[in-house]
């Protein structure tokens, strides 16, 4: 008897016991026979004609419900690969792992991975958007027990670069209070309900022009609510969840407190922390009076590095590559620096757990009046 013979056989078998749609026939055989269309061969193989399929009930009948709500959920967004997850009833996979078990059937596709396919193929034809199962742009969830739709956009990054000429804009925007960050309705599911930081301004230029819910940021250092950041700006990553576009270029962004330049897409924000050198503008006042010849030992910072002390009692150190300073008045200096980035700026001025620090050099107390960033390097 030849194997296709025996697959009839059996088929014939199953179909007297229990009732079978051409999709769960075929399924049980296809691949046995290197088959591609489960319904093809199901149509050959099967007797049932009018009975409700004992395994899916005829949800393979009800697909097209389903393509057309995959459309509509998906309309609003632009995107060139996809892939599908399925959930479905309990009850429909206990059937069918009965079936494969009491005809010791193996090797067999299940069920849902069936369904996904034959909706793929469908949405695939529908749309000329390509098939990705490993990295797809969007992926839907297909809930066969409530009959519902869910979509899923995925993330993508942006690098720039942002120049701060206003005073009194914090760097980071304090979370929701109702979820901390997490998105919820009473924030649009952004994460933040104010826009008024750097954060904010980024976030919800990019929620107009792209969509999508919550914008994480990476910092490339950081500074004072009242610090100015010039120069070519400082350099920061935002992975942007479920946008509704993607692979667009983006206009730079200009307010009167703050410009956003240079934003690309990069495949990720950094996994480790980039190195990098600020340089620095600093108003110092002191308890004392100085001369210029006190304010020339400030040159030893060139030649040791400063060590940092955190509140744990870590170490570390950072290089201060070049020092240049100016009196202003008896109690008043200006101090230019170009250091390795991550300088906690006003513990170096006033702190003993920065060592050497601008007080302990000049032998007087000394309060950083101001500090603003001239340029940041990326290294």
């Amino acid at each position: 008897m030849s194997e296709y013979q025996k697959i009839i056989s059996i088929a014939n078998q199953i179909s007297k016991k229990y009732p079978l749609c051409d999709n769960c026939l075929g399924r049980l055989f296809s691949k046995k026979l290197h088959l591609s269309s489960n319904k093809l061969l199901g149509k050959k193989l099967n007797q049932n004609t009018t009975k409700k399929c004992h395994i899916c009930k005829n949800i393979f009948e009800n697909l097209n419900y389903f393509l057309k709500l995959m459309l509509d959920t998906s309309s609003n967004y632009s995107f060139e690969t996809f892939s599908i997850g399925a959930m479905i009833k309990p009850s429909i996979v206990d059937r069918d792992d009965f079936i494969r078990s009491q005809y010791k059937l193996k090797g067999i596709d299940s069920i849902k991975t069936d369904i996904t396919r034959e909706l793929a193929k469908s949405f695939s034809r529908k749309t000329k958007k390509n098939i990705d199962t490993q990295n797809s742009d969007v992926t839907f969830t297909v809930n066969l027990k409530d009959d519902s739709i869910k979509l899923h956009s995925k993330s993508i990054t942006f690098s720039g670069r942002y120049v701060k000429t206003m005073r009194g804009i914090p760097q980071k925007q304090k979370s929701c209070e109702n979820c901390s960050g997490k998105g919820c309705r009473m924030c649009d599911f952004h994460g933040i309900s104010e826009f008024e930081s750097i954060e904010g301004q980024i976030s919800k230029f990019l929620f107009e022009k792209i969509g999508g819910t919550t914008a994480k940021f990476t910092w490339i250092g950081g500074e004072d609510k009242s610090s100015l950041v010039l120069g070519n700006g400082r350099p920061f990553f935002v992975k942007l969840q479920n946008p509704l576009k993607r692979n667009l270029k983006l206009p730079s962004f200009n307010s009167n407190s703050l410009k956003i330049s240079n934003l690309k897409l990069v495949n990720e924000s950094p996994k480790n922390p980039l190195k990098f050198n600020s340089l620095i503008q600093l108003k110092i006042s002191t308890s004392s009076d100085i001369d210029s010849k006190i304010l020339k030992k400030l040159k030893i910072l060139e030649k040791q590095p400063v060590v940092v002390y955190d509140k744990s009692g870590k170490r570390s150190e950072k290089k201060i590559f070049t020092v240049k300073y100016k009196k202003n008045s008896k109690n008043l200096f200006t101090l230019s620096l170009k250091t390795e980035g991550g300088l906690p700026v006003r513990r170096f001025i006033d702190g003993d757990d920065v060592v050497p620090g601008i007080s302990q050099i000049l032998d007087t107390t000394c309060k950083c009046n101001q500090f603003d960033f001239s340029d940041v390097e990326v290294q």
